[in-house]
């Protein structure tokens, strides 16, 4: 019996009540339509992303000759290394990473999220609606990201294209068509990357992409750590942003609690993130054959915790279908956990605190204005559209 249908229109809509049936049967579940067995409990999904003897092991999209950027930048990602050379890479990118770029871009972010509210303020005013994830939401974060790695124009306004082209074929079924789509968008991030390193070599500046050159990173490593940061910085902050505002703006009370105590800032964006879970799967691979919750998995397995099922867990959330923008403390897994928790986590959460910042201040009447359009894919859970006017 497959336990879900990730492809299922009612499913994607929402999936949070069959994760509580799956929840209430077992921790883990056979899913022979995705191919491997799926922790769904917040301790189960836990010990798949800390556990020892589960690691990220690399298999080439096939066939690989077919692949050879897209497999080129997973292959050299510092998400698909374990131990020494995973440790090597994290080591380079965290020391590159932690020379201030969060605290450098803060004022910028803040600056770039006003302007995209107000900007859809206006919108609104001229139209009566608008569309917050093409004013806001899609476009904050790609900005972030080129100005992080230091890309300019015109190849900045080509990243979003390339993002979302690349993270399709992480879909359970992404069909011929959108496959080619990824190959063709990782070549040509692949280029544009390879040219712009060259190009940081000969004049460094203040971005990313100067201290990996200087750091010595072998170039293709560079690029694929270059897309990595794009792809989990782009598709998560989008919906994140998303997904918390259409949250925020269905949970009335809980928008009016946030206008009346900013305080509250911090704690809401981390609810955000777990409330409706931007990345609801992430897979590892035994090593050797290991348990979890006592579902055996042989060595080569795959195994698939759903973060979006652990964020629901009453076994270790409180209340976990309620929306609380003040909940303290919060278990959300949203930026993994153990040796590939999320190195970005810090600049995500600045985009979304500011950008909530930003709608309160611009917006604080802000309601839907039409009905959403969620985006048909599982893995990244995010909206197409989400139209928003004044109340």
């Amino acid at each position: 019996m497959v336990p879900f249908d990730p492809r299922a229109e009612a499913f994607l809509a929402d999936p949070y009540p069959t994760f509580a049936r799956l929840r209430a049967q077992a921790p883990v579940h056979d899913h022979p339509l995705l191919g491997m067995p799926v922790a769904v409990s917040h301790a189960a999904c836990s010990q798949v992303l800390r556990g020892r003897e589960l690691g990220r092991i690399w298999a080439d999209a096939e066939p690989a000759d077919a692949f050879t950027a897209f497999n080129l930048l997973h292959r050299n990602s510092l998400l698909e290394q374990e131990g020494p050379s995973h440790a090597r890479l994290r080591g380079m990118v965290a020391g590159a990473f932690n020379r201030g770029h969060t605290a450098r871009l803060a004022p910028w972010v803040s600056e770039l999220a006003d302007r995209l509210v107000r900007e859809l303020a206006a919108a609104i005013d001229g139209d009566g609606s608008a569309d917050l994830m093409a004013t806001v939401a899609a476009p904050l974060p790609v900005e972030v990201i080129g100005e992080l790695l230091g890309v300019e124009e015109p190849a900045r306004s080509l990243l979003r294209g390339w993002s979302n082209a690349i993270v399709t074929m992480y879909e359970p079924d992404p069909g011929e068509a959108r496959r080619a789509a990824a190959e063709q968008a990782a070549q040509e991030f692949v280029a544009e990357l390879r040219e712009f390193a060259a190009h940081r070599a000969r004049q460094p500046g203040d971005d990313l992409v100067s201290d990996l050159v200087a750091a010595e990173l072998d170039p293709d490593e560079l690029v694929g750590t270059a897309a990595l940061l794009l792809m989990a910085g782009h598709e998560a902050t989008v919906n994140v942003v998303g997904n918390g505002v259409l949250a925020l703006l269905t949970h009335r009370d809980q928008w009016e609690r946030l206008l009346a105590d900013p305080g509250l800032d911090a704690r809401c964006v981390e609810e955000l993130i777990r409330f409706d879970a931007p990345l609801q799967l992430f897979e590892r691979t035994a090593t050797v054959d290991t348990e979890v919750a006592g579902y055996p998995v042989p060595a080569g397995t795959k195994i698939a915790a759903l973060l979006g099922a652990a964020a629901r867990d009453p076994e270790a959330v409180d209340r976990p279908d309620e929306l609380d923008v003040g909940r303290h403390p919060n278990a959300h897994l949203g930026f993994g956990a153990g040796v590939h928790y999320c190195l970005g986590a810090p600049l995500a959460r600045l985009e979304v605190a500011a950008t909530l910042a930003a709608l309160r201040t611009h917006l604080p009447d802000l309601v839907l204005a039409g009905p959403t359009q969620r985006r048909p894919d599982f893995v990244m859970r995010g909206l197409r559209e989400l139209r928003v006017g004044r109340g």
